[in-house]
């Protein structure tokens, strides 16, 4: 991998090509200042003074009654907690932000270059990605550990590596849809421009709606690829997901490398090259066909698609073990009935 292929997936690269047939997204530079709050660990949480009076977290109802006294600290205690630190302030882009997820309907979820901040989903009010205001987009990227990825470690898996990061960063506010439904959303590989493999994109639930679908959303898919994507897009190999729309029409998600720390989900990249030797059966779509079928979740502290999955990887030695063991449970499923 090279890293003029990683720069082809960054969203502010592809999506004004396929922004017709993809969800509706506003993309924000975000100054150098913004970047760096992000990347500062140095000294305690604070998330930037807001010039709308928006506050990221409900407030605390204070009760005049309450005691007080023991969070109280004497004057000249020498205590750190008296030294308070000024909250950073970034008018300009909270103002062009907030614009922007009012443009949107009101509610957005924000992503970075590549990657989105979906580890640190459980501290906002509703326990997803939805944002209404700055704020809450600041607490989500403050609070994410999976965007640094984009800070420092985009070009890690690049043979032609010469700087850890790019030379500008981007904010993506993609409009929020609540009626989405993770289990139409589907991972498309590409090896030399053709469509070899399709698995489902969120593999640690069993959707049985998917069994009834299986055939047309695997023609929906092929043709969406073949009329929108195929040729249009630069790189020769790679992935891209999309979504199935409840009328059938598909709509392009993301793009991410090939191979690398991409992950394969329901295939192996083995397999998937040999799909690419060995064609003649066409495109293969894999979902999880029972309960036994599930994937572990893989809930870590990086992003969910640039997990070492390599050979010889922690992560490849797990799922490896973690196949082996549901093929067990399937065999003995089968064997019992």
């Amino acid at each position: 991998m090279k890293v003029a292929d990683v720069n082809q997936c960054q969203i502010q690269e592809w999506y004004p090509k396929f922004k017709s047939v993809s969800i509706k997204t506003l993309i924000h530079q975000l100054p150098e200042s913004f970047a760096q709050y992000l990347l500062d660990d140095s000294g305690p949480f604070l998330l930037p003074l807001s010039i709308s009076d928006k506050d990221a977290l409900p407030n605390r109802i204070h009760n005049p009654d309450e005691e007080e006294e023991d969070f109280q600290v004497s004057e000249g205690s020498g205590d750190d907690s008296e030294q308070s630190s000024v909250p950073p302030s970034f008018p300009e882009l909270e103002l062009e932000i907030n614009e922007s997820v009012k443009s949107l309907g009101g509610a957005v979820f924000p992503k970075l270059n590549w990657s989105a901040p979906k580890d640190s989903a459980w501290i906002s009010t509703t326990g997803t990605l939805r944002c209404t205001s700055f704020c809450e987009i600041a607490l989500l990227l403050r609070s994410s550990d999976s965007i640094i990825h984009d800070l420092c470690h985009a070009y890690d898996s690049c043979i032609d590596k010469t700087l850890s990061r790019p030379s500008n960063f981007f904010l993506a506010l993609r409009k929020w849809y609540p009626s989405l439904r993770p289990e139409m959303e589907f991972r498309c590989f590409v090896r030399n421009q053709t469509l070899i493999g399709i698995s489902q994109r969120e593999v640690s639930t069993f959707y049985p709606v998917l069994l009834e679908k299986k055939s047309e959303i695997k023609e929906a898919i092929s043709e969406f690829f073949d009329e929108k994507v195929r040729m249009r897009f630069e790189l020769e190999n790679y992935t891209v997901d999309v979504y199935v729309m409840k009328d059938g029409r598909v709509k392009l998600v993301d793009f991410n490398p090939w191979g690398a720390f991409t992950l394969p989900l329901l295939f192996s990249w083995e397999e998937l090259e040999h799909n690419y030797r060995d064609q003649e059966d066409g495109v293969e779509l894999r979902i999880v066909e029972s309960q036994c079928g599930v994937r572990p979740g893989l809930k870590t502290a990086v992003p969910y698609d640039y997990l070492d999955t390599t050979p010889g990887s922690g992560w490849d030695q797990f799922l490896r073990n973690a196949g082996m063991e549901l093929q067990r449970q399937a065999g003995a499923h089968d064997a019992g009935a």
